[in-house]
């Protein structure tokens, strides 16, 4: 596993729904985030449905993020064309901590599909497959 870095995604705060990126390789990508209770997407002390969306797509966009190409440029802006197998299991609460693993099933020009994960302590909570589009 690589050691921790900052990631590089063209979202900034009070979007920024990652704050580590942990590992990545070719297909796969890892990050982490912990909860801050002022989140935008945290209602009554839990993190919703469109903060752990926004959080895998966020993880996929940190993968383009961190090719050696992009690590000093700004990176592409993408965005969601599409949702499928959307599983929520858990909540997260504000404070705690989630990692999130993006895993890259096809990628085609400017289009990919991914499936993303959402664990907190090692336990997955939420996951889907995600379509992203990037604007060339």
């Amino acid at each position: 596993m690589a050691s921790p870095e900052k990631i590089n995604i063209p979202q900034k705060p009070p979007m920024v729904m990652v704050d580590e990126l942990i590992d990545t390789g070719a297909t796969i990508v890892k990050t982490r985030f912990r909860i801050r209770p002022d989140n935008i997407f945290c209602q009554e002390g839990l993190f919703n449905e469109a903060g752990l969306i926004e959080n895998m797509a966020q993880t996929a966009a940190a993968r383009i993020g961190s090719k050696p190409s992009l690590k000093t440029e700004k990176p592409p802006v993408g965005f969601i064309g599409g949702i499928r197998n959307l599983a929520i299991s858990h909540y997260p609460q504000a404070g705690q901590e989630i990692t999130t693993t993006v895993e890259v099933l096809h990628e085609v020009f400017n289009a990919c599909i991914v499936k993303a994960s959402v664990f907190l302590r090692d336990v997955k909570i939420a996951g889907c497959e995600l379509k992203i589009f990037l604007i060339p």
